[in-house]
Formats: structure tokens, sequence, C-alpha cells
């Protein structure tokens, strides 16, 4: 009998009425059952994060810094644990930038949050008066999570939220549940009672999170059109959003780079989780010149990453998690095919068990394929000739998404005056996504709204008060 696992509510472990498997995208094994959290559960959860907001609002700032600091340190008691049900789960590999990287980015998260600190400012002291500006809390917020990353994004909704004197309700996705579950089961214990809780379920359970009324805060992290629904529900109340809806993040290489010399950096820029990641690079732009040997510098580097079940030592790309994403990468595929696109390796979905797609580099493709134009979200990169960086710079611009792009040169006076013409919250020059908890990170146009990380990210989770004495 798979084992059950629980949700968290009020410091307590809860047991759900139905429950839904969870399969392993590796080997389609069943890797736990995930409680499926009723409305009259919802509700008490929140209750029970609005009623510990009383004093957890209060909390000096010591306390909340510890907290932290307990987080990290639970995390850290428990990484071993907690990466191989992520493993299981999600179907990231152990190994390389996988389950054990996620974790230790739960753990630095969580611990350098904890040293931060949003102090009162004054702003004015004079004989007239004393004006301070203080951060205060803004109550309970609500966290729904996405299934590519879903413990360090979990760490990333939650800690500030906490460090700032708020409670939370979270919400993973009904996909990878059993990591977030189990996570929040052990960080509650070392948290005042309703502080933290979990809920899981299906999509309609976010629904009802972001619908109500005592919800004060969502921050949310998937596609663009569940970010719309999620901020059309937050409307009626007024809540606080913090919305990362993504990206198809573009890469421009220049014609003086050595593609030997870069390979390494576009390969994981790109397949990094095999590509799903939101910040990934997912359109390659490359000049005339070049545009040959790095094509075969990346099919030659590819030739050496093992893929294959995440619990295997040694294997550094996994599966798909779930069979929607991996039919959608077939469909887009197989378009780009009919549209005259070449494949330089990979392809074809492997045969056996598990949602398993090879790398696949598409070549002599252009905008205006579905590939190009829309989120992968896999281990496919299409890869666009160029000759005239102006056309790069536009078509790298010419989409919704905004949230990361880089641009890959050897004139450093070149590459900052293309990065300054980039339209995206994070623009990388000769790498790409290197995100760190000190450096505020979010989307533009339709990839997001607001920031997380850095002393920006935390202001996200308070609200401005101002206090205005006579002298």
């Amino acid at each position: 009998m798979a084992e059950k696992y629980r949700l968290t509510i009020g410091g307590q472990s809860v047991e759900a009425d139905r429950y839904a498997e969870v399969r392993n995208p590796s080997t389609g094994d069943v890797v736990g059952l995930a409680p499926q959290a009723s409305s009259a559960q919802l509700a008490q959860a929140i209750g029970a994060a609005k009623d510990a907001f009383q004093a957890w609002r209060h909390a000096d700032d010591a306390t909340r810094a510890a907290a932290c600091g307990a987080i990290a340190g639970v995390l850290t008691e428990h990484a071993g644990e907690l990466a191989e049900l992520l493993s299981r789960e999600q179907g990231k590999p152990l190994g390389g930038m996988g389950a054990e990287f996620e974790l230790q980015g739960c753990i630095g998260w969580a611990g350098f949050t904890g040293q931060q600190s949003l102090p009162v400012k004054v702003l004015e002291d004079s004989p007239d008066r004393r004006v301070e500006m203080h951060r205060e809390p803004i109550g309970v917020v609500g966290s729904i999570t996405p299934w590519n990353w879903p413990l360090m994004i979990a760490i990333w909704h939650i800690v500030p939220a906490i460090r700032t004197g708020n409670t939370v309700v979270i919400k993973p996705s009904p996909f990878t549940p059993l990591g977030t579950l189990r996570m929040i089961e052990l960080i509650s214990a070392v948290l005042p009672p309703g502080v933290l809780n979990c809920v899981s379920g299906g999509d309609e359970l976010g629904a009802e999170l972001s619908q109500h009324p005592d919800i004060a805060k969502v921050v949310f992290t998937g596609s663009i059109a569940t970010g719309k629904k999620v901020m059309a529900s937050a409307a009626d109340t007024l809540k606080t959003l913090t919305l990362e809806l993504g990206g198809n993040d573009p890469a421009i290489v220049l014609p003086d780079v050595n593609p030997e010399q870069i390979v390494e950096g576009l390969y994981w820029g790109s397949l990094i989780n095999s590509g799903q990641t939101c910040g990934a690079i997912k359109r390659l732009y490359v000049h005339d010149d070049i545009y040959d040997r790095v094509c075969d510098a990346l099919v030659v580097f590819n030739e050496n990453i093992p893929m294959g079940d995440g619990l295997t030592e040694g294997n550094l790309l996994g599966p798909l998690q779930n069979g929607r994403q991996y039919e959608k990468v077939i469909e887009l595929v197989e378009d780009a095919k009919k549209q005259g696109a070449r494949i330089l390796c990979g392809g074809e979905a492997a045969e056996g068990p598990g949602y398993f797609y090879p790398v696949t580099f598409v070549a002599d493709i252009k905008d205006g394929t579905r590939l190009v134009d829309e989120e992968q979200f896999g281990p496919v990169l299409p890869i666009i000739r160029y000759t005239d960086v102006e056309d790069a710079i536009r078509a790298a611009n010419g989409t919704e998404f905004g949230l990361d792009a880089s641009v890959w040169g050897a004139d450093p006076a070149q590459t900052a005056a293309i990065a300054n013409r980039l339209e995206a919250g994070t623009v990388f020059i000769n790498k790409h996504a290197d995100i760190a908890p000190h450096v505020p990170f979010g989307g533009i146009k339709c990839s997001g709204l607001g920031v997380e990380f850095g002393e920006e990210g935390l202001e996200a989770y308070t609200q401005i008060k101002i206090i205005n004495a006579a002298a």
C-alpha cells in the first residue's frame, strides 16, 4: 500500500477523505497518495493562519530571523529524504543540477532570507517633525506553486512571508505535492502553530484559495493563462499579488565568440531540469558566420550527457514531469518538422516507460513557427539563424514574454549595449539563469508582476506605514 501523506493545518497533520495517486514520471510507479483537501479544510487552514497572524505579526525581528534559521536547519537535517522524494515524484536526477541541487538552494535561500531585514527608515527628523517609514506584514499569504522546482519555489514563497511577519497557506501543484507536503510537515514543527499550513488538491482548490476574502496576498508561479485568472480573482478584495508567469527566453550569440568556449553555458542555460525551467533559454539566435559551429558544438556536447531515471547514479537529465507536458513537446517538434525545420539530434520520443523525450536541437527554423513562438518547457531548443543583429534584437523582443534574456559575445561594450535593449526582467551577459537570493528577480510584460529575492522581494510581503510625529 502506497504511503498516505497529510495536510498541515494549524500545526497538526490532518488526513483527507479522498486521496490521489502521484506517479514517478520515470517509471510510472506510484510514489505516494496525496490528500485532496476539501473546501472546509482549506477554510480551516486559512482560519488557522489568520488566527496565528495576530501574534506572529508582533513577533520581534530576532524571532522571525531565528525562524528562518530554524527552517534552514530542518531542511539541512532532512535534505537526503526530501531530495529522494523530489526525484521520485518530479523525475529530476538526484545529482548534477537536480534534486540535491534544489535542496541546497532551499537551504541557501532560507538561511540568507533570515539574515535580511527591513529596518525603519527615517524620512525626516527636523525641528518640525519626525517622519518614519515602517514595513508591516500584510496578513495571510496564499502560495500556489508549480511542478518544475516544487520545493525551491515553495521556499521562495514561504520564507520571505514568514520573515516579514505574515502567515502562509501553501497549495502545491497536483503533479508534485508530496515533497511539499512532507517539507511543510517538517518545517511547521519549528514554527508556532498556524504560521505555515499546507493543503493539496486539484486546480479548483487553488482557485478557491486565490478568491478567499481572508487571503491578503497571493504569490503564484505558473502559466500566463492561470496567472491572469489569479489576478482576476484577486480583484474583488484588492489582494496584493506577486506573479511569475514563465518566459520564452531568447539568447543572442554574436559572431565574435568561440562556440567551443560558450557551448556548456548555452547547453545548461537551456536544458537545466530538462528544459523545464521558466528562466531557461527557449530561443537561440545565432549569427550566420558561426551558426553551423554552434549547432555542431551543442550536438557534440550532448553526446556525453546521460538521461534516465533520476535515482540511477550518473544521470544528469530526467523525463518530462507529466503526460500533458510530454504531449505538448511532441506536438511542437512534429509541427516544426512539418514547417521544414531540420532535426540535429533527437526528435523522436523514446520507447519504454516514462515521459522521456531526448534532447532535441532544431535548426533551420524561423520565428512564426510554434516551437519558436511558444514556451516549449522541455529538452528542445530551436536555433534561429540571423545576419543582422538588429533583426535578432527585434525578434527577441517581439513576444508577450519578458522574463530573462542573454547575449553572448567577446566585446563588452557591444554586449552591454545589446543587453540594454533587450526587453526582460533580467538580461545576462555570457551566461544565463544565474539567479541569487540577493538579486531581485521578476518578469515584465506577460511574464509577471512584481519581483522576488533581495530587499525588493522582501518588501513585496509588506505594506508601508508612515508614523508622522510633531516635534
